[in-house]
């Protein structure tokens, strides 16, 4: 079993970090949906307020294949950016879209989201190989920030790499948000408006995410 399903296993919730796997019947958390370590009967003993709180965080940075550095860095930006104002309530929806905008809006989850990759994992690998172009230009850093207008493309020498020519017919049409744009046949993608808090489905509490990094 691998390190990945284990994260599912031990933070309770299917993260879809296998990709195709995950959407099959040899997914672990089907398998074996208890912690790694616990026999199926045993029950799983009760979180403190700290230990929900480190749980959700996990969750949430393992979902988007981050270091701990880099979602640290997202946190304390997102809670920087709050805007001055007697509405707690509001400031922290500010918070939460700014984080929400900061991950969806790496390069890496673009590949994902595009379908072009079957998981974010392996979406930050080739990335990081250089197949792909932003604006034409190469860009291999997994974390760069598209924005509204960028070009998201596979770069035309490694257009002719078996990976491309066999992407399946399942991720070649998988649904991409309405904030991007995806020509199946270019294999090129555009960035058409900015990510929402619905369609990126984060499955975490973000507002205990913040209350743990404000201890």
């Amino acid at each position: 079993m691998s390190a990945k399903c284990k994260i599912c296993r031990r933070l309770g919730e299917k993260l879809f970090l296998k990709g195709d796997k995950c959407m099959s019947a040899k997914c672990s958390m089907i398998r074996k949906p208890y912690p790694p370590g616990l026999k199926r009967k045993k029950r799983a003993p009760s979180l403190s307020e700290y230990g929900k709180e480190l749980k959700e965080k996990q969750k949430l940075k393992n979902c988007y294949n981050l270091s701990e550095h880099q979602f640290r860095r997202y946190i304390k930006e997102s809670l920087a950016a709050r805007p001055k104002s007697k509405d707690s309530v509001e400031e922290e929806g500010h918070s939460v879209m700014v984080l929400i905008r900061k991950m969806e809006s790496r390069l890496d989850n673009v590949v994902f989201r595009l379908g072009l990759a079957s998981s974010r994992a392996q979406a930050r690998q080739i990335v990081s190989y250089g197949h792909f172009l932003v604006n034409k230009r190469l860009v291999n850093i997994p974390s760069y920030q598209v924005k509204k207008g960028d070009e998201v493309s596979v770069r035309p020498q490694s257009s002719k790499n078996k990976y491309f020519q066999e992407i399946t017919p399942t991720l070649k049409k998988k649904q991409q948000p309405l904030w991007l744009e995806f020509d199946e046949n270019k294999l090129t993608g555009k960035v058409t408006g900015t990510p929402s808090f619905k369609e990126a489905a984060v499955p975490a509490e973000i507002s205990t995410i913040f209350e743990y990094y404000s201890r």
